[in-house]
């Protein structure tokens, strides 16, 4: 298995062009933390991620708690770069052979690739509606895209029922005829109705 996760980067890094600085303090559906939480989090699976398709263990191992204070003043232009490199380093056909790591965790590397993917799109739907912008699902190019994050989520989501601890909260129902978009957001716990004004996460 391989995908293309230049579609799905292409509109996250749009998405980051547009947050604006009184957004960062903004609640997210991402776990209960805050825009400028959801940016460092990216910030750091970008890293994780592109380290995982290149086979090359990082030092540290399992992903950090996502923090503000580490988002520095260059964040616009240092995370769509990292995107960027992301989405380019796994083009390559040797990043989707073979076991890799990814979060301290040891695994496929088309399951890494597929995680990457799952990521960049959820996360790409949780800073847009935590900012008030549109996540374009139903975008003819993120097809592929949001077909190869589902399924992967999928076979997660059957193993553990109730919830993945560390990557998806239990999943929230959604009408099996609802756009692919809403069933992804679903299997990893989030509801698709989710808006900055409601409580919680």
């Amino acid at each position: 298995m391989t995908a293309d996760l230049r579609p799905a980067t292409a509109v996250l890094t749009s998405l980051i062009g547009q947050v604006r600085d009184d957004r960062l303090t903004a609640p997210t559906p991402c776990g209960g933390i805050t825009v400028a939480e959801l940016l460092d989090h990216v910030d750091g699976l970008c890293v994780a991620f592109t380290a995982a398709a290149a086979k090359t263990p990082l030092d540290g191992g399992g992903a950090p708690v996502p923090d503000a204070s580490r988002l520095g003043d260059d964040w616009r232009r240092r995370i769509p770069a990292r995107l960027d490199g992301l989405a380019r380093a796994w083009r390559e056909a040797s990043a989707w052979t073979g076991t890799t790591e990814a979060g301290g965790v040891r695994l496929p590397a088309g399951a890494a690739g597929a995680a990457a993917l799952d990521e960049v799109i959820v996360h790409g739907w949780d800073l847009a509606v935590a900012t008030g912008q549109s996540y374009p699902g139903a975008e003819p190019a993120l097809a592929d895209s949001m077909a190869t994050a589902y399924e992967w989520v999928g076979a997660v989501a059957a193993q553990s029922p109730d919830g993945s601890p560390g990557l998806f909260g239990p999943p929230v129902p959604v009408p099996g005829d609802a756009p692919l978009l809403d069933r992804l957001l679903g299997l990893t716990g989030r509801d698709p109705r989710w808006r900055p004004g409601d409580a919680g996460s």
